[in-house]
């Protein structure tokens, strides 16, 4: 069909600008990538390094940088602008000086920079990578440029080179749809709400607390000229969206000669819509959607293209098999079919590979240059179908130079690489998960890290390895996870733990004694030596804490928590004795409220099946007094939870303060309101994004419990119809979202009083029982 001009003049000459920032291969020259290091420090550090000399040396090798000279006469080199900014935050991170983080930051501005002996620090990986497509649904749907600007320069502190750069897609979707007879009408219920976007991007979803307004996708589009502005003149390279094959239902209708598979239902929603690759019309969408993107961003060189995330490829010819399983641990995720479909094992490697080569080539046709990006997700998520003969198969006849795999899931499936045999022979990405939905229970494995990162650095069977990332699905949370893992990615790992964590405090919080090394040193025994946070998946049903999960009678087996609660005590008692000598540092104040928090919403759990277990045996007395202590606590954490910079007041205010009409508005808060509780679909996903914030615990979670134990409580040692008291949670979460409240922020004046408020009760009260 004829191509229509989908740019007008003025858009023409945005791009045209997208395109002279890009460059052929975004090298920032040295006088111009100088400027961008140096414009970082200056929003990161103020006048701090003001005075500091930069040297910009490429070169080919691993990426580099030195420090050197003392007060008065510092330079700092590097072979690229997130060099010099990984150097200069290091050297003032190390002394002590500097810590920035999602939280905050602090600055010391005041005294002499130390003296530094110019040695030079090589990262053993060729890129650091960083983001998650799914982190675009969960962290930024309402982020403007000033934010970005910020998250920029954080990946620059660290040493990331390679973020995924998911933003303003849907300004090229919308033009191309167009371009191939889709009306506005249906144009407005393809695209699935600002909250949701990832997931229609990888075909999970169509038109999801659709539409999706005009005015966002402008928005993004404008920022994400923005986005890859900046970080191409900091010299990262970052990854690009592509076709991976899903199509509009519409599109589908339009076209019923095109080979289209109706796949399997996503965790109870309804189907979508997936273009076999071999279908000429492919590799048409494919190029058009890449020159489109290409007029309005520039070019680029990594292009990420994901056909099957938690989705199976369809063998026979009806596509039958690709409704037919779960993945993973989502054992109920939802299937179309229970019935298992056979599938013939060489026709499907004869099938997987035709899929492999033909993505490739739809995206070699529009840009020669160009590699294949994957996540290697569904390798781990989906092992029952990918077995190293599907992996193999899948990667055979793309040239190895040409395909790159972000095997995403090493905390999580840490067999994925070795059983593809490195992918043989293409270049790939290590790294981790760590965080889920955006749920912020406090946990990661330091000492894990420690091991891990330098061993996959020097393992002669990685094969061509060619970086480590950091890949969370939400962000803001944990924040020492990160600073460790990317410091280790940078050849850190020499000096002990202890030693680490000492400095991490001196720089985060100011100063540090033996005292509070020794305190954080329990905290890390007790909550940062698990690598994954089993709970928040248990029996299907999702939740980072028995409080956060939809409630439910069935919980005496619910598991203990990861990590030792009782060396999570300690610490956090350790901690509180020492904060009237922290008291003016915001980010130990924030730190010591999060280990509270999660040691009390511990304890409520315990208290939830006591009380559950009272009101089955019929012991009222011990079932309401347990809910007095649930209670209690709850609404203590919520008020202490002021302190946090994220509260559910401020993730409903961003997204209505995202819109522009008052329409647009109500659109976006129940798009976030319904993202963190309810999600969507008739699945298992409800509460996957729970939030230890403050209004849940008040608002949400602790209203939605007390109904469910008056319906216990009433049925007494009866017959308890479950079903249909989930049934009035489900109504009642509905009309939640759906309601217009007004929540506000509200900081505690003294958080120190409320922890150890806290702290009481939470060695008050019942256990649980059996």
């Amino acid at each position: 069909m004829p191509m229509k001009a989908s740019l007008n003049r003025r858009q023409a000459l945005i791009s045209a600008a997208a395109a002279a920032i890009a460059g052929p291969a975004f090298a920032a020259p040295s006088a111009k990538g100088a400027a961008a290091a140096r414009a970082s420090l200056q929003r990161l550090f103020g006048p701090r390094l003001a005075g500091v000399k930069l040297s910009l040396t490429p070169s080919a090798g691993r990426s580099w940088y030195s420090v050197s000279g003392k007060a008065g006469d510092l330079s700092i080199s590097g072979d690229t602008p997130v060099a010099l900014v990984r150097g200069a935050y290091a050297y003032l991170n190390q002394a002590g000086l500097a810590h920035v983080s999602w939280e905050g930051d602090r600055i010391a501005q005041s005294g002499a920079l130390p003296a530094a002996s110019g040695a030079r620090v090589e990262t053993p990986f060729r890129h650091r990578a960083y983001l998650n497509t799914c982190t675009y649904g969960y962290t930024t749907p309402w982020w403007g440029w000033d934010r970005w600007t910020r998250e920029i320069d954080w990946m620059a502190a660290h040493g990331v080179d390679m973020p995924l750069a998911m933003e303003g897609q849907e300004y090229v979707w919308r033009a191309l749809w167009r371009e191939f007879g889709l009306s506005e009408a249906e144009l407005a219920y393809y695209f699935s709400g600002p909250a949701f976007t990832p997931w229609q991007r990888m075909g999970n979803i169509e038109g999801y607390r659709a539409p999706l307004p005009t005015n966002w996708i402008d928005k993004k589009k404008d920022l994400q000229v923005q986005i890859l502005g900046r970080m191409r003149s900091l010299g990262m390279t970052p990854i690009l969206p592509a076709f991976g094959g899903y199509v509009p239902k519409a599109f589908a209708q339009k076209n019923p000669k095109a080979r289209i598979y109706r796949m399997r239902p996503w965790e109870g929603f309804h189907e979508t819509y997936w273009l076999d690759p071999a279908d000429p019309l492919f590799a048409k969408i494919a190029g058009r959607f890449l020159a489109l993107y290409t007029q309005t961003y520039g070019t680029g060189t990594y292009y990420l293209a994901d056909s099957f995330n938690e989705m199976l490829p369809p063998i026979n010819a009806d596509g039958a098999d690709a409704r037919d399983a779960a993945y993973g641990d989502g054992a109920a995720n939802t299937a179309a079919t229970k019935t298992k479909v056979e599938v013939d094992p060489a026709l499907k490697a004869q099938r997987l590979a035709a899929y492999g080569k033909a993505i490739y080539d739809s995206i070699r046709q529009a840009r020669p240059d160009a590699v294949w990006v994957m996540q290697g997700w569904l390798f781990g998520a989906d092992s029952h179908f990918w077995d190293p003969t599907a992996i193999s198969a899948y990667l055979s006849l793309v040239p190895d130079d040409k395909l790159m795999i972000l095997d995403i899931g090493n905390d999580r499936y840490p067999a994925v690489w070795k059983n593809a045999k490195a992918f043989g022979g293409k270049p790939w990405i290590y790294g981790y998960v760590h965080n889920y939905g955006g749920s912020n229970p406090v946990y990661g494995d330091l000492d894990y890290y420690r091991r891990d990162i330098p061993a996959i650095a020097a393992n002669p069977e990685a094969g061509k390895l060619a970086g480590f990332g950091m890949f969370p699905e939400g962000l803001h949370n944990n924040s020492i996870v990160y600073d460790a893992v990317y410091d280790l990615a940078w050849g850190a790992g020499r000096e002990s733990l202890s030693a680490w964590l000492s400095t991490y405090a001196r720089a985060r919080y100011g100063k540090t004694s033996p005292e509070l090394d020794a305190a954080l040193g329990q905290l890390v025994e007790a909550a940062y030596s698990t690598r994954y946070w089993s709970p928040r998946w248990w029996k299907s049903k999702a939740g980072a804490y028995l409080f956060f999960k939809r409630p439910t009678a069935t919980i005496g087996e619910f598991p203990p928590h990861p990590g030792d609660r009782a060396k999570l005590e300690a610490a956090v008692k350790a901690l509180t004795a020492l904060a009237p000598a922290y008291a003016n540092e915001p980010l130990f104040v924030l730190d010591l409220t999060d280990a509270t928090r999660h040691l009390a919403t511990m304890k409520i759990d315990d208290l939830l099946q006591a009380a559950v277990a009272a009101y089955r045996r019929g012991d009222v007395a011990s079932g309401d007094q347990a809910r007095v202590e649930i209670a209690a606590l709850a609404l203590s954490i919520d008020k202490l939870l002021g302190v946090q910079p994220e509260t559910l007041a401020t993730w409903i205010d961003d997204a209505r303060a995202y819109g522009d009409t008052p329409a647009d508005a109500a659109a976006y808060v129940a798009n976030a309101k319904a993202q963190v509780t309810v999600w969507g679909g008739e699945g298992n996903l409800n509460d996957y994004a729970s939030k230890a914030w403050q209004g849940l615990y008040r608002g949400f979670y602790l209203p939605r419990w007390s109904m469910f134990l008056d319906a216990l409580k009433a049925a007494g040692t009866g017959t308890f119809d479950e079903p249909a008291a989930v049934r009035a949670s489900i109504a009642w979460e509905r009309a939640w979202v759906d309601a217009e409240v007004a929540y506000r922020r509200e900081k505690p004046a003294d958080p120190v009083g409320e922890i150890k408020t806290l702290i009481a009760r939470i060695g008050q009260g019942g256990e649980k029982t059996a």
